[in-house]
């Protein structure tokens, strides 16, 4: 009975090694869970766009265009990107564009935006981070 025990067990465990799959195919990180958690981030978080706004249009423009453009420029992401994130709390369960989960709104003027604002080709999957972050590298390199 004890090996019989033993044996199935290996014989399960080899069985899920063996139909381990290595590569993920590409649209496995897009589920509907995803979309669920990319539309409460853009619901909750769309009011950060107005700062981002006044932000971007101030280091661009100054301070005059910072606070009139940008407000007006912040304002029109947020409705745009609460929009999106009403439409995909109501689909997330099924998968609407181009019969995946990916987000509606990338690859406008051929730039993915997954990583990056870009204002004139669209909106990020998820909203900008407002803190303070750091972008440089306190690595130390040998110089040659």
């Amino acid at each position: 009975m004890k090996r019989a025990i033993i044996s199935a067990l290996f014989a399960a465990g080899a069985l899920g090694v063996a139909s381990a799959d290595i590569q993920a195919p590409p649209a496995s990180e897009y589920t509907p869970t995803r979309k669920l958690g990319r539309a409460l981030a853009n619901i909750i978080y769309s009011v950060e766009e107005i700062p981002l706004g006044i932000i971007n249009w101030t280091s661009r423009e100054g301070d005059y265009a910072g606070f009139s453009v940008g407000i007006v420029d912040g304002t029109a992401t947020m409705f745009e990107r609460m929009g999106y994130g009403i439409y995909e709390l109501v689909t997330f369960w099924a998968p609407t564009y181009k019969c995946t989960y990916r987000p509606p709104y990338q690859g406008r003027c051929g730039m993915s935006g997954l990583k990056e604002y870009n204002p004139n080709g669209g909106l990020s999957e998820f909203p900008a981070e407002l803190s303070f972050q750091s972008y440089y590298n306190y690595s130390r390199q040998q110089r040659d």
